[in-house]
């Protein structure tokens, strides 16, 4: 994931509540202005800008759901064509992107953005026109916290991602247990309330803080901060990170001959080939990323998308960014409600949406009254020989690996 994951949550509230004020009158049921013909689906991504390199993992995702849908008949007998316009990481560009699809535009559904701020700069743009924001990366505390009743992440709720991270930690036998931590996040919703949970487990197991810094998500120099957490020597660190800070954390770790037992990023880690390419191979090793899907997840419909991913793309399945399934899912889940209405009324697919399961590519879906995904799960991640490892928590809180894979996990981590 590339450089910032957005602006302020102060400044895209103030900017989504100014749009607002823009919208005039809107519609309560949503929905477009045709009923026949290709079924219009509005989408704003991040082509450019910080978050370029998920926006098109994104769009990949949403491009193989789109296709294949089409090839088994479309959405209650109609085909889909979807209008992705480039908010350039913005989060001044994504609500007015959401306005005109809607409003000018008149697409008949909307799919969510990439990431936590441009979800919550976007949500209640969308909710003013009565429609259902079906989103894969916007699973913040913040985006929940704002009284909407239509905004539903697909995917794992982001707070919760290093869970399983820190109670294993905290459950290793106090002779072999990590005595201190460092951690960085940027001030992002999405990276630092992960850190902030996490860091309340460790330390209440013993495990003492010895740096903690949350930057600007608009810093582009990363170097004092690589270089705090170098001084501080500790036994492990957690960064609340997207693929350009970790990438440079990493690098200056290798430079600088600092080896930590075991890091952990909140991002960065599972996008595959570009974080091979942007750190060397030889530098993956045991870096670990908590994510709640994998290209061999058993889940229905997973191995068909991973095909489909590799006769369109190529690569290899460990090139495959979890973007894709979290936008994949956004389309299975619209789909299904969709079809289990049996039209495209806003209202009646908000409430189809409260009360329904879904089975997506990421495993099931049901939402909670603030639009969370309740049967999500973290699983753990870690780079074992060129290859992304799922790992899953036991009773006792070890970390086993997920059949097909049978490599323990690596503590600690080699040096570089």
């Amino acid at each position: 994931m590339s450089t910032r994951r957005a602006l302020t949550c102060s400044l895209s509230t103030l900017t989504t509540l100014a749009l607002i004020g823009l919208c005039g009158a809107c519609s309560s049921s949503g929905g477009g202005g045709s009923t026949t013909g290709p079924i219009k689906i509005g989408i704003s991504l991040s082509l450019s800008g910080d978050f370029s390199a998920d926006g098109l993992a994104f769009q990949q995702g949403y491009e193989l759901w789109a296709k294949e849908v089409n090839a088994s008949g479309g959405i209650l007998g109609r085909q889909v064509s979807l209008d992705i316009v480039n908010d350039a990481s913005s989060p001044v560009q994504v609500a007015t992107n959401y306005q005109k699809l809607i409003s000018v535009d008149h697409v008949d559904l909307v799919f969510g953005p990439f990431s936590t701020s441009l979800t919550e700069a976007s949500s209640q743009v969308v909710a003013r026109y009565g429609y259902a924001f079906v989103e894969g990366a916007g699973g913040g505390p913040a985006v929940f916290t704002r009284g909407l009743h239509d905004v539903f992440d697909v995917s794992l709720p982001v707070a919760n991602n290093l869970v399983s991270f820190a109670k294993w930690i905290a459950a290793m036998p106090a002779s072999s247990r990590p005595a201190t931590a460092a951690y960085a996040t940027e001030d992002d919703p999405f990276t630092a309330p992960q850190l902030q949970i996490a860091r309340g487990i460790l330390e209440s197991a013993g495990v003492r803080t010895v740096y903690n810094q949350t930057y600007p998500s608009e810093t582009t120099d990363y170097g004092p901060i690589a270089t705090g957490m170098i001084s501080a020597k500790a036994d492990i660190v957690l960064v609340g990170t997207l693929l350009p800070d970790v990438t440079a954390f990493i690098k200056q770790f290798v430079q600088q001959n600092y080896n930590p037992e075991a890091l952990i990023a909140t991002a960065g880690p599972d996008q595959g080939s570009q974080f091979i390419q942007n750190v060397g191979a030889n530098h993956t090793q045991g870096i670990m990323v908590p994510n709640e899907w994998y290209p061999t997840d058993p889940a229905p419909g997973n191995a068909a998308m991973v095909s489909a991913y590799l006769k369109q793309y190529g690569g290899t399945a460990q090139d495959i960014s979890a973007d894709v399934a979290e936008a994949y899912s956004v389309g299975e889940v619209t789909a299904q409600a969709v079809t289990a209405d049996g039209n495209l009324s806003q209202t009646q697919l908000v409430a189809e949406l409260h009360k329904g399961t879904f089975q997506t590519v990421q495993g099931p879906v049901a939402f909670d009254s603030t639009g969370q995904n309740v049967k999500a799960f973290a699983y753990i991640f870690q780079w074992q020989n060129g290859a992304l490892i799922p790992f899953s928590p036991n009773a006792a809180q070890a970390l086993e690996p997920i059949a097909p894979a049978t490599s323990p996990i690596i503590f600690p981590k080699p040096a570089w």
